[in-house]
């Protein structure tokens, strides 16, 4: 699954061009200044950079806030760095590329008809989902027929194409 890439407004640096360092447990800001992340007990925290920013020259492409910048840094932010040097390599795209048309477009077939996947035609939960899977089914069997699957009596399947 696809990563949010970090976001920041007007142009400014975002959490990418700060090197958080997990194991020693600080944040390294563009200009190479170091502070250490406040925990909290959930496992998150935060880089304060408040003290450096007032003298700094990459202040105007930081940040406008007169407390100066903070990093927010997640209880997963091991699990989100590993995701984003992931989404970068070629290869990785390729297979995302590859594969995310074909699922969007059959979660598409899906919901295209009156009840399809958005409305269903009975109540309860198991009901439901017993209606989904017939509609699922139903999809697939268009599927191959629009392939040019046929059913021949006399093969040894009783499948052909």
């Amino acid at each position: 699954m696809k990563v949010q890439a970090p976001a920041a407004p007007d142009d400014r640096f975002t959490k990418d061009a700060f090197n958080i360092n997990l194991a020693s447990n600080t944040v390294t800001c563009p200009a190479g200044q170091l502070v250490q992340i406040r925990r909290r007990k959930d496992g998150s925290g935060v880089a304060s950079f408040g003290a450096h920013c007032g003298r700094c020259p990459l202040e105007a492409s930081c940040t406008r806030s007169k407390e100066g910048r903070n990093v927010t840094v997640n209880q997963r932010e091991h699990l989100l760095q590993h995701a984003r040097t992931e989404q970068k390599r070629p290869a990785w795209r390729a297979i995302y590329k590859a594969t995310r048309p074909k699922v969007e477009r059959k979660l598409s077939h899906l919901m295209r008809r009156r009840h399809g996947g958005r409305r269903a035609r009975v109540r309860g939960t198991e009901r439901v989902t017993r209606e989904f899977q017939m509609l699922c089914a139903a999809e697939n069997l268009r599927r191959l027929a629009t392939l040019g699957l046929r059913h021949e009596r006399g093969s040894a399947a009783g499948w052909a194409v």
